[in-house]
């Protein structure tokens, strides 16, 4: 076994779940090297002494494999930089500590604790800076304490100011006494590193917090998967491999949840279900909301409906057919009405005569979506004012009783609400869309079942299709001018489970048949860098996406983003870019946010370009289409690039061009509904670059994913009272 010392220049690669890290490695004589193995939360800036020895990959090469490892202070002259670097003092970016280290060296930390006036040594900083950072570090010296105990235990700095901002003064002794809160508590802190924390502070594997806060996570988990519950057999099974425990130590730690409030049990036959108590609380009001709004008769005048009808063709020039007439009637007459179709089924022009037969009636309508893209599509089509969920509902970041000024008790005035894009309504949301909504308001739920299901927890459009207790139309009729659109025609071809046409001559739609990975990575870059742009006038970045079923694999997202912005984005002199633990953030880049942050008001699935670096403090810029956010460089994990993007992320979304890159790869993930959603997502033009085997695959695989969710029971349940 070899021992060697250095410092983490780049995280290349982390697994949470298994801390299997790819790490680049600076040695103490500047050699940078790979390293591999299991090292939990690194981040760049720390200094380690690695035990291990060197091996050879086929396809990576020489790489040193870890057996131990121990983390040190960091007191070198890199280590500090990048440790100053990370944010955690106000002022201080990695343009100040980059200056601050190249001046003071190894004793930077000193400086800034015992002697802040020689600060204005350093070129750039001035009296305002020098008062600014003298101002973080004195704001941070209450901070330090925890610091040190947090990093002590292998918290990042990124993590570690997390957590601070989560319990101030109290952080250590609040973790003292239950480690295991920082996963309830603090986003981006799992189970397994608040359980490694608790490990080094003494808590025994039995010990009943550390079962109830692993039953805990199991079941979040399973939320992050669209799942409501998990039956109780499942959630002993998972929470014992979690906790590497006997499973029947598991029954008790969740009755006594279930006592406290914390889960709830519901029995549905044969199967016991258990749920965090928010999540069935939002399941047993959205069934009770559902269920009031259908049973509330609604005034319908049946002998005006036709003229106004007939007055809405004149003026538009448009026909419509009979299930566009049934549809629009039984929305009228209705308090809830689901109207489903695919691309091309008139579900636009629906929703345009509807609007018009409101106006004639001088009713109140909202129209809304769940997100700023949907939105936003809706608005154009209509002409009308569309507003994303959390819009109408006027959400506040700063309002103390409730996110959602709009509520039960401040009800929306409307007389009908369309929702459109309603298959991406997640439990939650729908759950505050719905206290909203008054009796007697006809709520239309329009969207396309046959897409995927939501991101967020639950399958409420589905759920509610299920139960046939509400009325539903199904639009089927495609019009002619969506006949004559390849990516329209191939999407209902696909969605019957018929192969698509693969033309090779048409501007719409194009295969390019490639079934080695690695060929079908070159062919995408070619044909988003130089293609496209050149014989469609497309712009690279503005104008495709990359869509792909997987982060993972060579043809993944993660890689095809790193290859794609060195590609669209290179660096070059001048260029700002700052590095964070999961890679390079540049000027220009296209980006995502990848969890909602209510404060900001910037959602999942979101995607910007980042119009600003600060490159003293590591602040970001990131303008979306409806405001600019400002990211501290201590939030950077909330953002990735978005070059390429899951299939699944794409949702309400329209792009002019979407290049798929379709390989058997991907297998696990080929499913007729991610192909059909994939192809959907494109305006003009769709490329698809891979295998007709895996093309073959997932048209004949029509398996929906599954998801535990009680919503069509509970419908079923209060239907009958």
């Amino acid at each position: 076994m070899l021992l060697i010392k250095g410092t983490i220049e780049r995280v290349v690669f982390y697994n949470q779940a298994n801390h299997y890290s790819v790490l680049r490695f600076r040695l103490r004589d500047n050699q940078i090297i790979a390293v591999v193995g299991l090292i939990p939360n690194p981040a760049a800036g720390k200094e380690l002494e690695l035990t291990g020895e060197y091996t050879s990959h086929p396809q990576y090469g020489k790489q040193f494999l870890v057996a131990s490892h121990i983390e040190r202070a960091p007191l070198e002259v890199v280590g500090i930089e990048k440790y100053l670097g990370s944010g955690l003092l106000k002022g201080v970016g990695p343009g100040t500590a980059r200056r601050l280290v190249a001046h003071f060296g190894a004793d930077t930390l000193k400086v800034l604790e015992y002697s802040p006036e020689r600060l204005l040594e350093v070129p750039g900083i001035g009296e305002a800076k020098r008062a600014m950072l003298l101002k973080g570090f004195s704001g941070q010296r209450e901070v330090q304490k925890a610091m040190v105990f947090l990093q002590g235990h292998g918290i990042t700095p990124a993590f570690a100011s997390r957590i601070y901002r989560e319990y101030g003064a109290d952080t250590e002794a609040a973790i003292r006494k239950n480690p295991y809160r920082l996963a309830d508590d603090v986003f981006g802190i799992g189970f397994r590193t608040a359980d490694k924390l608790a490990r080094e502070l003494g808590f025994l594997p039995e010990e009943p917090r550390r079962l109830a806060a692993g039953i805990r996570w199991c079941l979040r988990e399973a939320e992050n998967s669209g799942h409501c519950y998990l039956p109780l057999n499942v959630l002993e099974q998972q929470a014992s491999e979690v906790l590497e425990v006997r499973p029947e130590l598991i029954a008790p730690v969740v009755e006594n949840l279930v006592q406290s409030k914390h889960l709830v049990r519901a029995v549905q036959g044969d199967e016991t279900r258990i749920y965090r108590t928010p999540v069935y609380a939002a399941e047993v009001a959205v069934a009770t909301k559902l269920r009031d709004l259908s049973r509330l008769p609604v005034p319908f005048l049946s002998e005006s409906l036709e003229l106004t009808l007939q007055a809405f063709t004149a003026r538009h020039g448009i026909a419509l057919v009979e299930a566009q007439r049934e549809a629009i009637a039984t929305a009228l007459k209705h308090g809830v009405t689901v109207i489903t179709g695919g691309p091309g089924t008139g579900k636009t022009t629906l929703v345009k005569a509807l609007l018009h037969i409101c106006d004639a009636r001088q009713w109140t309508v909202y129209l809304a979506a769940p997100t700023g893209r949907a939105a936003k599509r809706l608005g154009e089509a209509t002409g009308r004012e569309a507003k994303t969920v959390h819009r109408l509902l006027e959400y506040t970041p700063q309002a103390e009783q409730s996110h959602f000024q709009r509520n039960e008790e401040n009800p929306l005035r409307c007389d009908l609400l369309v929702l459109d894009e309603s298959s991406m309504m997640d439990l939650s949301l729908m759950y505050h869309l719905l206290k909203a909504v008054p009796l007697g308001c006809r709520l239309v739920l329009v969207g396309d079942v046959d897409q995927l299901p939501p991101v967020g927890v639950g399958n409420v459009l589905r759920d509610i299709i299920n139960t046939g207790l509400m009325p539903l139309v199904r639009l089927e009729v495609i019009f002619r001018q969506a006949k004559e659109s390849l990516i329209i025609a191939n999407a209902h071809r696909i969605n019957r489970g018929e192969f698509p046409y693969l033309a090779t001559n048409r501007r719409d739609f194009l295969f390019l048949a490639q079934d080695d990975p690695e060929k079908v990575v070159a062919q995408v870059l070619e044909i988003v860098q130089q293609r496209l742009p050149k014989l469609h006038r497309l712009h690279p970045i503005l104008d495709i996406q990359v869509l792909t079923p997987m982060r993972r694999t060579i043809t993944g997202v993660d890689n095809l983003n790193l290859l794609l912005q060195q590609a669209l984005n290179p660096p070059s002199p001048g260029k700002a870019e700052v590095q964070t633990a999961s890679g390079i953030f540049r000027l220009g880049d296209k980006v995502m946010q990848i969890r909602n942050n209510y404060t900001r008001l910037v959602y999942n699935g979101d995607v910007g370009s980042i119009v600003a670096i600060d490159g003293d403090d590591g602040e970001i810029t990131v303008a979306y289409p409806e405001r600019s956010v400002a990211y501290e460089l201590t939030e950077l994990s909330e953002l990735t690039l978005a070059y390429a993007s899951t299939v699944h992320k794409s949702q309400g979304s329209e792009y002019r061009a979407v290049v798929l890159p379709f390989t058997t790869q991907h297998y696990v993930m080929l499913q007729r509904n991610l192909l059909y959603t994939a192809i959907t997502r494109a305006r003009d033009l769709v490329v698809i670059v891979g295998s007709k085997k895996a093309l073959a695959i997932a048209v004949k695989n029509a398996k929906v994913e599954q998801r535990y969710t009680g919503l069509a029971t509970l419908l079923a349940q209060g239907w009958l009272l």
